[in-house]
């Protein structure tokens, strides 16, 4: 059994599913259900006897200690994370508790779990913990992308907490020889991606007739990974992955913002057109720009490839098509998750960024 912290998020609910079609291992899934942790996600699972849900917090040391002896998994993957940039600038204490604090307790429940294991199990047990390029800071246009050997220099509350969960992991492998492993991804998208993001905002904006916002210029350049992609990286990095080691997952993506609006339009023209035929592209409005907003992100994922054998297998082409039809799709589920507390939060956001008259 793996257990699995965060699973009913984005990312963690397309690794769990992900993980249960192609083996038989069970997972225990512990999730808070945050705001963007959501168990329709998972609904495709509920008769499935190899998922076990639990509903907890990683900051409840007792539980997470309970569960380790219960359970006694042989590897702990931790997605759990507060992860909105935008979100941890208006209120960055709940992403100090959760990807700090959170994280140390985490820690130090595995490490006593970990440390009371036989010899054989304690030798095969695994932390992996997932993590993001924003750590690394802002690249300039010509800079080279980011390695596992870039310097650290986070730039939001966001990124500086993640930041400070990656070298508690690092410390604990160094310190007490736990056997961890970290991941630190590109941006990903991709089915089931709450629309506070980028590309599933657009989505939702767009079919509902509303203004599509792009920070600023709009010429931030991002690198884009295909969920999918990133769930056969992180299988990979569990099963080969040398302990101690960072691996840098990317989809060799590079795209601007405005780009990605722009695709998204074009192929919603195409899939979804307006019965007036005008282009969504005309409900692209500019709002006044992030504080500390990161220019350009990109990932040198040469590690990953040449130790592990990994690469993506989706271009951006074919999983933003995937991404788009998926949520054409499921309008339900977008409509379960467009209610209440993300709703309040969305006015919170740009009711400060006041648009812009220049519209494309």
């Amino acid at each position: 059994m793996i257990l699995v912290s965060g699973g009913a998020g984005f990312i963690g609910s397309n690794f769990v599913m992900d993980w249960l079609a192609k083996s038989n291992e069970p997972v225990l899934n512990l999730d808070k259900l945050t705001y963007a942790g959501n168990l329709q996600n998972l609904q495709s699972l509920e008769q499935d006897q190899r998922h076990i849900f639990v509903h907890g917090d990683i900051g409840d040391a007792s539980l997470v200690a309970s569960l380790l002896k219960r359970y006694r998994p042989r590897a702990v993957l931790h997605f759990a994370a507060e992860s909105h940039v935008d979100r941890s600038i208006l209120g960055p204490a709940a992403f100090i508790e959760t990807n700090v604090n959170g994280t140390f307790t985490l820690l130090e429940a595995v490490r006593g779990y970990w440390s009371a294991l036989p010899e054989d199990e304690r030798e095969a047990f695994r932390f992996l913990h997932v993590s993001t390029d924003e750590v690394y800071g802002s690249l300039g246009p010509d800079d080279a992308p980011f390695s596992e050997t870039t310097a650290y220099a986070p730039n939001s509350p966001y990124s500086a907490s993640k930041a400070a969960s990656d070298h508690l992991v690092r410390a604990y492998h160094h310190t007490y020889g736990l056997p961890t492993l970290t991941t630190n991804c590109s941006n990903n998208y991709g089915p089931f991606h709450f629309p506070e993001k980028l590309i599933p905002l657009v989505i939702a904006n767009a079919r509902a007739g509303k203004p599509l916002p792009v920070y600023g210029d709009g010429l931030q350049v991002r690198d884009w990974l295909y969920v999918s992609d990133h769930c056969s990286a992180i299988r990979r990095v569990l099963e080969q992955g040398r302990v101690g080691e960072t691996y840098n997952v990317g989809g060799w993506n590079e795209m601007t913002n405005l780009s990605v609006v722009h695709a998204l339009c074009d192929m919603l023209d195409q899939l979804d057109p307006k019965a007036d035929g005008v282009s969504y592209r005309a409900q692209i409005s500019y709002v006044a720009d992030r504080p500390g907003h990161d220019r350009r992100y990109a990932i040198d994922a040469r590690k990953i490839e040449r130790e592990l054998g990994w690469k993506p297998a989706e271009t951006f082409e074919s999983g933003i098509a995937k991404t788009v039809q998926w949520y054409l799709a499921h309008q339900d589920w977008v409509q379960h998750i467009q209610s209440g507390a993300y709703l309040e939060w969305v006015q919170q956001n740009y009711a400060q960024r006041s648009v812009e008259e220049q519209v494309l």
